[in-house]
């Protein structure tokens, strides 16, 4: 079995996280990490690629020797790859050539306010009722993209009751705000009067200190993904040379081992990580400052990127088809890329992404309408935003698939579930009465509904017809989301699926039967 380095680095990462902190000019949301591999046997070639490269560009070397990725400005991506020069543009085209399909990436994006909401929601969980991680994630949304400042200083004011009143008098002059735009506010409202209904109390306020654990929490789950179980992990030293910093110790704390500490100076990964964290963040930072609010009368107008985003010569364009590549075709795994459950500015880079990838070249961009590619890039980006939504709301576990060549796998209950979807058996469902001992249900990773249901004690896995995808939506969440039931209730959910067919008949053909009356009045 091959053994694997790697290498770890971050970028946008405020070592203390207090009311300057998040009101400085230059102060972006997202802490980034990036950790770049590859097997031991590859990185001698891997070191030559990139030690070329750092002698093409010694020139740009800073004080200490290193080339590291404050050569890069922020003001050279403010339109992202459209406002390099032609030295940037060929310099990033340079570095991201030292990457190939068997290099291994995996980078996590977190957003610090998103941090500072869950401490102080610490108490709220989701139940039946509530979807504790919506409520979060709209606070932490708001708090973002408007960044009102009274509500932010208050949670540094050490006072719960006035960082609750702030934060309900700033959703409440939102919603008067947004009422002068309602065809596009409309859903935000109903978010806002959702979050105010709950706001009733909070717990204390905790001391705010950064958890570094959750990068790492990701990687733990990315190695388990690609059954990589031996490796060695090297992380930029910090703090005194001779303690442990608190990187590595929360590297350890989530049970990652063979981790160690060295000056960036004297690794070649390291400085590579640093280059890859540094051009995430500023492609992040730059869609982050084009799509936001700057001002209070801007909070009701539609944001859309510029058209200077898409005026791209080739050499540009390629150079997004390259980082499409590197972080969304290679080393394709689910945890690929980690982040919290605010994702927004994540899911809006890997849809810049997408979008530019698709484009053949760059005469293609001004011939499908120049002036119109920020509207369509935002319908795009709306679907990308709608499609994570609907995989948060369910809430589903995801269970890890050991890789074989059988052609299928056995879902916890011992059934067959093919990686093919379209070979699973599809579940026949009769017109009247029909009971089953369902042993679970489920969705398959495109979203299609499945049901596992005991055969004469043989568990079998069936499709189930895609007008069932809500019903089998709510059967999860119940299971998910348990509430207190009375002793009526539990006789009821003590056998959770009892005749559970009798429903999925009624779902199916009353629906059906319902839609076909509707289109005759029509």
């Amino acid at each position: 079995m091959d053994t694997y380095k790697f290498y770890y680095d971050e970028s946008e990462h405020s070592r203390k996280i207090n009311y300057n902190t998040v009101t400085a000019p230059n102060y972006y949301d997202n802490f980034v990490t990036v950790i770049v591999g590859w097997s031991k046997e590859k990185e001698k070639e891997v070191f030559k690629k990139y030690e070329d490269f750092e002698n093409k560009y010694a020139d740009r070397k800073d004080r200490n020797g290193e080339l590291k990725s404050t050569t890069l400005k922020q003001k050279k991506l403010e339109c992202g790859f459209a406002s390099l020069d032609k030295a940037n543009t060929q310099f990033i085209m340079d570095f991201l050539s030292i990457f190939d399909e068997s290099t291994k990436l995996y980078f996590s994006v977190a957003s610090k306010i998103e941090y500072l909401v869950f401490q102080l929601f610490i108490g709220y969980q989701n139940n039946f009722i509530i979807d504790a991680d919506a409520v979060k994630y709209s606070i932490t949304k708001a708090l973002v993209v408007y960044r009102p400042q009274n509500v932010i200083q208050s949670i540094y004011d050490d006072n719960s009751k006035e960082f609750v009143e702030e934060l309900k008098r700033f959703f409440r002059e939102r919603i008067e705000c947004n009422r002068s735009n309602m065809s596009l506010k409309e859903q935000e409202n109903e978010a806002f009067e959702n979050i105010l209904y709950i706001l009733d109390d909070i717990s204390a306020i905790p001391e705010l200190q950064w958890d570094y654990r959750m990068p790492f929490s990701g990687f733990t789950k990315y190695l388990q993904e690609e059954q990589i179980k031996n490796y060695a992990l090297v992380l930029d030293k910090e703090g005194e040379q001779n303690e442990a910093s608190r990187t590595m110790q929360a590297a350890c704390e989530v049970g990652l081992s063979n981790v160690t500490e060295e000056n960036s100076k004297d690794s070649y990964g390291l400085r590579m990580a640093d280059m890859m964290a540094g051009i995430i963040s500023k492609l992040l930072k730059a869609l982050c400052d084009e799509l936001h609010y700057h001002s209070i009368a801007e909070g009701t107008e539609k944001k859309l990127l510029s058209t200077k985003w898409f005026q791209l010569n080739e050499a540009q364009l390629n150079l997004y088809k390259k980082l499409h590549k590197i972080i969304c075709k290679w080393d394709n795994a689910w945890y690929k890329s980690y982040a919290g459950i605010y994702s927004d500015d994540l899911v809006c880079f890997i849809g810049l992404l997408g979008y530019m990838a698709h484009f053949e070249n760059a005469e293609q961009l001004v011939n499908e309408k120049l002036e119109m590619q920020g509207e369509y890039f935002n319908g795009y980006v709306c679907r990308q935003l709608s499609d994570y939504f609907n995989r948060r709301r369910s809430k589903l576990p995801i269970d890890l698939i050991d890789k074989n060549d059988d052609g299928y796998f056995l879902n916890r209950r011992g059934a067959k579930v093919y990686f093919d979807i379209t070979k699973q058996p599809i579940l026949q469902i009769a017109e009247g009465s029909q009971t089953e001992m369902v042993l679970s249900v489920g969705m398959d990773k495109s979203g299609i509904p499945l049901i596992t249901i005991s055969n004469e004690g043989n568990p079998i896995c069936y499709r189930l017809p895609e007008e069932l995808s809500d019903w089998a939506y709510t059967v999860i969440e119940i299971n998910q989301k348990p509430l207190e039931y009375t002793d009526a209730q539990a006789e009821t959910f003590e056998d959770k699926y009892y005749e559970v067919i009798q429903q999925l008949y009624n779902t199916y053909y009353v629906s059906a039967d319902e839609n076909k009356r509707k289109r005759k009045k029509c």
